[in-house]
C-alpha cells in the first residue's frame, strides 16, 4: 500500500507543481463578423408623384398619402418615407423637418448634415446624420424646391445602441442615398 502511495505521489507532485503557473494571460478580443449582401436596387413606381430605386433585399409597403415604409426584415431596420406636396409652402416644409431631427438633441452626441444636389434632375436635398444612442441615426430629404418633398427616416426594431447597430447604419446609408439620387419627380 505504501509502495502505491509513493508511486501515485511521485507521479502527482510533478504534475501539480508543472501545472500550477501563476501565469494570467488576457482573453483575446473577439470581433464581430457581420457580412452583407451586396447591394443591388430595383426601381419603384406607384401611383405616387415619385419614384425611388430600393435594394433587392427591402420589401416597400405604400400608404394612400404616398408616404411609404421600406422594411429590412434581416437587419430589422424600416426606412419611413414621408411625402408632401409643398406647393408655396416651402419654407414651412422645411423647419417641419428640421424640427423633427433637432428633436434628437437631447440623446444626440452629435448631429452632421450632408447637402445633396442633382442640377440635372432638380433634386436637392440633404443627409442628416444623428450620433448617439437615438432613435434615429439617419435621416434625409429631397425636394424639387417647388411642388414636391421626401422626407426618410431610419429605425431599428431593437432598442438603439449606437456602437452595436452602426455597421448596419452605415450599410443602409449606401441605400439611402441611392435613393436620394435615383428620386424622379412625376410632376
Amino acid at each position: 500500500m505504501k509502495m502505491k502511495f509513493r508511486f501515485l505521489l511521485i507521479l502527482f507532485v510533478p504534475i501539480l507543481l508543472i501545472s500550477c503557473d501563476n501565469e494570467i494571460l488576457p482573453k483575446p478580443k473577439g470581433f464581430l463578423r457581420l457580412e452583407y449582401p451586396e447591394a443591388s436596387y430595383q426601381k419603384i413606381e406607384n401611383g405616387c408623384p415619385y419614384s425611388i430605386e430600393i435594394s433587392n433585399e427591402s420589401m416597400i409597403i405604400f400608404e394612400n398619402n404616398c408616404w411609404a415604409k421600406i422594411n429590412y426584415p434581416k437587419l430589422n431596420a424600416t426606412i419611413h418615407l414621408t411625402f408632401r406636396d409643398i406647393t408655396n409652402n416651402l419654407n414651412s416644409a422645411l423647419q417641419d423637418v428640421e424640427k423633427l431631427t433637432f428633436e434628437h438633441t437631447i440623446k444626440a452626441d452629435a448631429i452632421n448634415s450632408q447637402p445633396f444636389e442633382n442640377k440635372s434632375k432638380k433634386i436637392y436635398g440633404k443627409l442628416i446624420t444623428v450620433e448617439g444612442d437615438v432613435a434615429s441615426n439617419r435621416q434625409f430629404y429631397v425636394t424639387d424646391s417647388i411642388k414636391n418633398l421626401l422626407y426618410g427616416t431610419l429605425y431599428f426594431k431593437v432598442k438603439p445602441n449606437y456602437d452595436s447597430i452602426l455597421p448596419t447604419i452605415n450599410y443602409l446609408e449606401k441605400d439611402i442615398k441611392n435613393i436620394m439620387e435615383s428620386v424622379e419627380w412625376k410632376n
